[in-house]
């Protein structure tokens, strides 16, 4: 299946995108599309000839939970809908808590990494396997960039994608700038990863620009590619020819001829490194041999449900981490506690960015007040039931405590929050009842 060169289809370049020359193919973030109905945007793409891929960010399929039905035929209906080859998502966990460990359920709001452990492995094959057998097409699966490492990790990450297809039969979706970024945040080299990694599993490959603070290499996809992810992008052409290429943009979106340059940018780094000369072939080195006991090989494993208590152990771990993220518990042993505070920050304006996108009065109503009052309601508050609800939540936290000075920014605010939660903002009982519930939870 050859895609080509691609770029990632947003709203709010939807015009840009259609407007670029030599593009083979979009692709688009999945919970942003209806099930049943396409933007006219990507209906007049299709009807070009352009191949449109979903691309879902919430399965959380590195999670200790099984993939939630719902959200699988979601993305299911979603591929039918395109008309799709593949459908891809993340090597990630997004939630955490719950029945496994009999605490509340936490939202991550963003992709966290999966340690790279055979437990942590093994629950992941089967919840690979239970979304393969959900959706109609191929599935490829995103190495994703991380701020924190794991302690006491069994395997690389080549050998932990190398084991993830062995099992499974998974495609890879190899993000070259997230290569780049556990380079800088966790010293990992990209071309060992390379060398481990199977690329003949690779169904495409993205690109996309980040930014270094203090540091630390943030993969923020509002800036431009640069030169070190291309070089990536060249180690990866070096050793094989990606079926497809995509440039991510997912913030500060430049005009559309700076979109055109990165990607003649991007179809320059793979002609240079295609040359017959500059092509090499790296054996691919071995995952760690197998047991005796086969509970750790490759091929005895295909197809059987994680070890006994591979999923408690894991949904044990990932809830710590959370929770010590967004909830303010103590960190777990062995993590970096800098780079976990950098982690929370990084979860808690991630979260007040996507809030200001999809609930637009909030940061309307409350002007430069907002992220501040935002970022405080974060600290207190982790979220448990996606975005919508958590503007729904800020917005009443902000009601209940009366913290609007301005008598018209609280009129409006009660009126935003009445058109979405109900007949009436809380009553004054309602607000005292959840204000001191609110101060018991916080003890």
């Amino acid at each position: 299946m050859k895609l080509g060169i691609g770029i990632g289809w947003r709203p709010e370049i939807a015009a840009e995108v259609e407007a670029l020359t030599g593009i083979d193919w979009v692709e688009a973030v999945a919970e942003n599309l209806c099930a049943d109905h396409l933007p006219g945007s990507l209906v007049r793409l299709r009807e070009r000839g352009v191949t449109v891929v979903p691309h879902g960010v919430s399965l959380g399929l590195g999670g200790a939970d099984r993939p939630d039905a719902g959200r699988l035929a979601g993305l299911a209906a979603r591929a039918e809908l395109l008309g799709t080859p593949l459908v891809t998502e993340h090597i990630a966990f997004v939630r955490a808590g719950g029945p496994l460990t009999a605490t509340p359920r936490l939202e991550a709001g963003h992709l966290l990494p999966v340690p790279r452990t055979w437990d942590a492995l093994e629950v992941l094959c089967e919840n690979v396997r239970i979304a393969q057998d959900s959706l109609p097409v191929p599935l490829a699966l995103e190495n994703i960039a991380a701020l924190i490492s794991w302690p006491d990790e069994e395997l690389t990450e080549g050998q932990f994608l190398a084991e993830l297809v062995e099992r499974t039969g998974v495609r890879l979706l190899i993000d070259v700038a997230n290569l780049h970024t556990n380079h800088v945040n966790r010293g990992e080299d990209p071309a060992k990863a390379l060398d481990e990694l199977p690329v003949e599993a690779i169904a495409y490959v993205h690109v996309a620009g980040g930014v270094e603070k203090d540091g630390v290499w943030h993969d923020t996809h509002a800036h431009p590619v640069t030169a070190p992810v291309l070089d990536v992008l060249a180690e990866l052409r070096s050793r094989f020819d990606p079926p497809g290429v995509l440039l991510e943009r997912d913030d500060a979106f430049p005009p559309g001829a700076e979109l055109a340059a990165e990607l003649e940018t991007i179809r320059g780094t793979l002609r240079a490194a295609g040359r017959p000369e500059t092509i090499r072939v790296t054996p691919r080195a071995a995952a760690p041999a197998s047991g005796a006991d086969n509970s750790r090989g490759a091929g005895p494993l295909a197809g059987k449900p994680a070890a006994p208590g591979a999923r408690d152990r894991t949904a044990v771990a990932q809830t710590a981490l959370l929770s010590s993220l967004v909830a303010g518990t103590p960190a777990p042993e062995g993590f970096d506690h800098r780079r976990l505070r950098v982690q929370s920050r990084a979860l808690a304006a991630k979260r007040a960015d996507v809030v200001a996108k999809v609930a637009p009065e909030l940061p309307q109503i409350l002007g430069d007040g907002y992220r501040a009052a935002f970022l405080d309601y974060a600290r207190a508050r982790p979220m448990s039931g996606g975005y919508r609800r958590d503007a729904l939540d800020f917005a009443e936290r902000i009601l209940i405590s009366g913290g609007l000075a301005d008598p018209v920014a609280q009129r409006r605010l009660t009126h935003w929050w009445e058109d979405r939660s109900g007949p009436r903002p809380p009553r004054r009982t309602a607000r005292i009842v959840r204000a001191a519930r609110a101060v018991l939870v916080g003890k």
